[in-house]
């Protein structure tokens, strides 16, 4: 019986060793191939023969059919790429424009909402996951990735590795997820993964984020909320605790201390406790007489 694999074109398999070569995730992987895949079969044309013309042909039309403005940027990343990398055509990716992407802030719930978005979580296995989002400020793939050998007890630490960037980082363990963790665990008794899924392989992504919307409209929250919704959340409340940023800016695992910085504008908390200058006039405002 003939192999049904399709061949990959060496082009194609270029790219992909490059990558590779370059440790990007296989998410970025994924999404770099289905981004120069999608420009190749707008022209119809192989991508190596395009040039800089028909990229900026090729956003137009992605704009023209509502494309989000990350989705935008994320294309643009790829095909930079490609370019540069794959094609070694130094001279192209340089002037192919990113968009300037409105900058909205973060979806911040209070103390009482993440006690009741997490309360009405009905599975056991994704609401601890949930938790550990926001007890540790994970992002929804990394809570997934846990394993039972990340979790330092002695030391009250957790080990997030391969984190976005693939970095590793150390966030902290705090006594109460220790607790819910443990009983967890005594219920579910994982063996590799924390939150194992079908197979040898840990919980899809997808299932934290099913769940999390389910229990948004389970807790009436009218807000729109994400899993990622827990993690700048934990950000901000650590802000209006009185941590420092840089500290947050090291548990988030952010490169730039200006990502952290938009959490300020947020902390509703630090803001109503500070004095405005004009606390300091004196000033009595009367009538005209």
């Amino acid at each position: 019986m003939a192999d049904a694999t399709p061949a990959v074109s060496p082009l194609r398999r270029r790219m992909i060793d490059d990558m590779t070569l370059r440790n990007l995730s296989p998410t970025t992987q994924r999404f770099y191939l289905h981004a120069v895949t999608k420009f190749s079969r707008y022209y119809d044309r192989s991508p190596d023969r395009l040039g800089l013309e028909d990229i900026r042909a090729f956003q137009v039309y992605l704009v023209s059919q509502g494309i989000s403005w990350p989705a935008l940027n994320q294309t643009v990343c790829a095909l930079r790429f490609f370019y540069s990398v794959t094609l070694n055509r130094a001279e192209i990716p340089e002037r192919i424009a990113y968009a300037r992407t409105p900058r909205k802030l973060p979806m911040i719930l209070s103390a009482d909402e993440v006690v009741r978005l997490l309360e009405a979580v009905p599975s056991l296995k994704a609401r601890t996951a949930l938790t550990a989002a926001y007890a540790a400020g994970l992002r929804a793939s990394e809570a997934v990735s846990l394993r039972i050998a990340d979790i330092n007890s002695d030391r009250m630490l957790i080990q997030v590795r391969h984190g976005k960037g693939a970095k590793d980082r150390t966030v902290m363990l705090s006594p109460q997820l220790l607790v819910i963790l443990r009983t967890y665990w005594r219920l579910a008794r994982p063996t590799n993964w924390l939150f194992p899924g079908r197979g040898d392989k840990s919980v899809y992504v997808q299932v934290l984020h099913s769940a999390c919307r389910s229990a948004t409209r389970a807790a009436g929250l009218t807000k729109k909320v994400s899993v990622h919704t827990l993690r700048h959340s934990f950000a901000t409340h650590l802000l209006e605790s009185g941590v420092d940023i840089r500290i947050i800016q090291v548990l988030l695992g952010h490169n730039s201390l200006s990502t952290t910085a938009r959490y300020t504008q947020v902390a509703t908390t630090t803001i109503a406790k500070m004095q405005s200058p004009f606390g300091r006039l004196s000033l009595e405002v009367v009538p005209p007489g």
